[in-house]
């Protein structure tokens, strides 16, 4: 085991220690300790929430790379305002009584499913081509790590044990992986959507303890390499977007509903910071942190994945959906169980695909600017465009030949139609190839994107701006719709009629991508205060409207 790179990468921010090449808890105590709270509260004593934190506090003492590491000062206060006041007698004598001992004993397994994951690792998924054990997924460095639900649940009970060493974390800019900051926010300043937020999280323990699930998770760091690379797509520059020709993607627009409970088979978008999980193991509760506590083993990610840069994104296929919930924000509630339907892939994963990207926070009038615009539009095409199927459609991009070199107005202007070609083949048919392709491979061809208003809420963005944005990254992936769930915002009420009317017209990419850098310029400018939708189309014309009888129609 001393030998292993992955191993080595993230064993220093674990609670683990490497002794005669196998894996154990870094003293005989820290079991022993373990055994006492599997045999239940009649041996361990933990019958409260304040017993909880005392062991707690013990296990840390007793390891040495925890023994000098403090938690918040008011997660014992924390921990015992929940289990003790906020927990009905009959939900707290569950937790003590059952669940508690069997999370003791999920521990105790720890060193030995960890050792198992690494020998699983060895034969490799995805016909042996990754590396998927779990190690420290660096900035720059795309990569896949793969972990059982098993694992994942051992992952997240060091978490409620708060066992993770937590100093070396910030050198590597890995985000708050230990729940003391998570009850001690309960106990700061009382709400109920914090009390509802851990009661997501218990729900998820009292269910793996009761039936442990069997699935796969993967978590993959996606990046667009910033200089050119074979055999993969580098980040776009602005000439790129200007003269793609690639037609705009089919549009569903969802007045109503939730992302997460989308029927069609589609990459949800997360909401992200920079930091996976943003604040959800503190006082967040907003779009991302109710997905991390609704599907839990999200958190997972938190361990080993440092923050975005710029030119990455991560994609999480198989966290299953353990809660119902109601509300958002301050009015987030859990509702009960919720039993998770969804198929599984061939690789053991359920078909919950999400993609994590993080928009400009506040950009004010500066997310007009073309470079803001290429930042936001580059961040979402590498959360939707799957690297691994670049060589089946490396003619529409390599080097972006076809874009750059081949085209001049009248051809821009009608290639979605024409006859145009690339290699002896029309842009359709090269897509039509690439399709064909991917379903030999065994992708998905109809995998869409389904999002809403990313960048919008506590980060300030403009919603018809991060529409355009997203629909234009769904398309240049070669994503065959987006669903868009507007949320009832007022400013998008009319984006239905707004796209059809494009779609209509057989814009290109690259057509609308310069309207919206107009718009924008002219909104930098002070030209115009109105939305782009209503700049665009200022009378939303009838269906028979030509597109020259439009001001601002190119």
């Amino acid at each position: 085991m001393e030998s292993r790179e992955d191993l080595k990468s993230i064993l220093p921010y674990l609670p683990l220690l490497v002794r005669s090449s196998s894996l154990s808890w870094p003293s005989v105590a820290v079991e022993e300790a373990l055994k006492a709270m599997a045999k239940g509260p009649d041996h361990s004593m933990v019958d409260t929430g304040e017993a909880l934190f005392v062991a707690i506090t013990a296990l840390r003492r007793l390891s040495p790379c925890l023994s000098s590491e403090p938690l918040d000062p008011s997660a014992s206060h924390g921990y015992a305002f929940f289990f003790d006041e906020l927990m009905s007698e009959a939900e707290s004598a569950k937790w003590f009584g059952e669940v508690v001992p069997a999370l003791a004993n999920l521990l105790l397994r720890f060193p030995s499913l960890l050792e198992a994951h690494y020998q699983r690792a060895d034969y490799g998924l995805f016909n042996g081509q990754l590396k998927t054990g779990l190690r420290l997924l660096g900035s720059q460095e795309p990569g896949v790590v793969v972990l059982s639900q098993e694992l994942i649940g051992a992952l997240l009970g060091c978490c409620l044990f708060c066992l993770f060493p937590v100093s070396n974390r910030g050198v590597k800019h890995l985000p708050t992986i230990n729940f003391d900051h998570l009850f001690a926010s309960l106990f700061h300043s009382y709400n109920e959507s914090q009390e509802n937020k851990i009661r997501c999280i218990i729900h998820y323990f009292e269910r793996i303890c009761s039936d442990m699930p069997v699935g796969l998770v993967s978590f993959e760091r996606k990046v667009l390499p910033l200089e050119r690379h074979p055999l993969c797509i580098s980040y776009p520059e602005s000439k790129f977007w200007r003269n793609s020709v690639i037609p705009l993607c089919r549009v569903e627009v969802q007045n109503s509903g939730l992302i997460e409970d989308q029927s069609s088979e589609a990459l949800e978008v997360d909401f992200a910071n920079k930091y996976i999980g943003g604040g959800a193991l503190r006082r967040g509760c907003v779009q991302e942190e109710i997905r991390f506590m609704i599907n839990p083993e999200l958190i997972a990610g938190m361990l080993f994945l440092p923050s975005m840069a710029e030119n990455e994104a991560i994609e999480i296929i198989g966290a299953e959906r353990f809660s119902s919930y109601t509300g958002y924000a301050s009015s987030f509630r859990f509702s009960g169980d919720y039993v998770d339907k969804r198929d599984v892939d061939c690789f053991g994963r359920r078909k919950t695909m999400i993609t994590a990207i993080d928009a400009l926070c506040s950009p004010g009038m500066r997310q007009y600017k073309q470079e803001c615009l290429l930042r936001e539009i580059n961040k979402a095409f590498c959360g939707f465009f799957d690297q691994s199927k670049y060589q089946q459609y490396e003619r529409l991009f390599q080097e972006n030949v076809y874009f750059e070199a081949h085209l001049d107005q009248k051809l821009h202007e009608t290639a979605s139609t024409s006859g145009d070609t690339y290699g002896g083949k029309s842009v359709n048919q090269v897509i039509i190839n690439y399709e064909k392709n991917c379903q030999s491979l065994g992708h998905e061809d109809n995998i869409g994107i389904a999002t809403g208003n990313w960048g919008c809420g506590a980060f300030g963005g403009d919603p018809e701006l991060k529409t355009i944005i997203q629909w234009l990254a769904a398309s240049q992936a070669l994503r065959p719709f987006i669903s868009y769930y507007t949320f009832s915002l007022e400013a998008l009420q009319n984006l239905d009629q707004v796209t059809l009317w494009i779609l209509s017209h057989e814009w290109t990419v690259g057509d609308l991508w310069n309207m919206l850098v107009e718009y924008s310029c002219q909104k930098y400018k002070g030209q115009t205060d109105v939305g782009f939708l209503t700049w665009l189309l200022p009378s939303l014309p009838g269906h028979d409207a030509e597109m020259s009888d439009l001001p601002n129609t190119p």
